[in-house]
């Protein structure tokens, strides 16, 4: 018996219950089948503009920068500025993602972007499946677009977003993963970035990039959707 059988074994034992009883696995069956939504704070369910401006100031609260662009052109100039700002080598890692390919890097002139990946890489830059207003919360999916590596390994992270995907709440963001990607058909991994990676184990002192990116910088692109 694995350890996971046994400490399953011993909750259904406290429950007297084996598992086996059919109303209670239809009872679950049904729940996955229906994605019932959890409760959704109001504070993410304003205009499309007032998601916008929340989504900024909670990157900010979480210790990230923003940065607005009007249009994906613009993109290269904001990532030279960001990395010339803290002095840092005007080089940066992408994955294959459809969205970044497409930016004309060229125009940021001697900026360096490679698809190659390295463990010594300073900086990289990922394109967000979408943002949650409510905490400043990245939605990243790993895959050879979007490399979950581009997300730990650098010190410098850099996230293009796009304004018509910043939702409200999670339950929204759940749902268009589903249609994304299909019922139980997920990526390998969803990973959720709200700020630079911190840590405050020891002696409950604040150090930035304890796990991962100590900074985390997002290119918000595009204006809030009407309605």
């Amino acid at each position: 018996m694995s350890a996971r059988e046994q400490i399953l074994g011993s909750i259904r034992r406290s429950l007297g219950v084996t598992g086996n009883e059919a109303p209670r696995r239809r009872e679950v069956a049904d729940r996955i089948a229906s994605h019932p939504r959890g409760v959704i704070p109001a504070r993410g369910q304003g205009a499309p503009h007032e998601r916008l401006d929340l989504f900024v100031r909670m990157v900010e609260l979480a210790a990230g920068s923003v940065a607005r662009a009007g249009a994906l052109d613009h993109v290269p100039a904001e990532v030279a500025a960001f990395l010339r700002r803290h002095n840092l080598p005007l080089a940066v890692r992408r994955g294959a993602d459809p969205l970044l390919a497409g930016v004309p890097w060229e125009r940021a002139g001697t900026l360096d972007v490679s698809t190659a990946l390295d463990a010594g890489m300073t900086s990289s830059v990922s394109h967000a499946l979408a943002g949650v207003a409510e905490t400043g919360t990245l939605v990243l999916t790993s895959g050879g677009d979007n490399p979950t590596s581009l997300n730990f390994l650098p010190d410098n992270h850099i996230v293009v977003i796009e304004a018509k995907d910043v939702a409200g709440d999670y339950e929204t963001v759940w749902q268009r993963l589903r249609d994304k990607f299909g019922d139980g058909l997920m990526p390998r991994a969803v990973n959720l970035i709200t700020g630079p990676s911190r840590s405050a184990d020891i002696e409950q002192t604040l150090i930035l990039g304890a796990h991962g990116p100590r900074r985390l910088h997002v290119i918000l692109v595009g204006e809030a959707p009407a309605g």
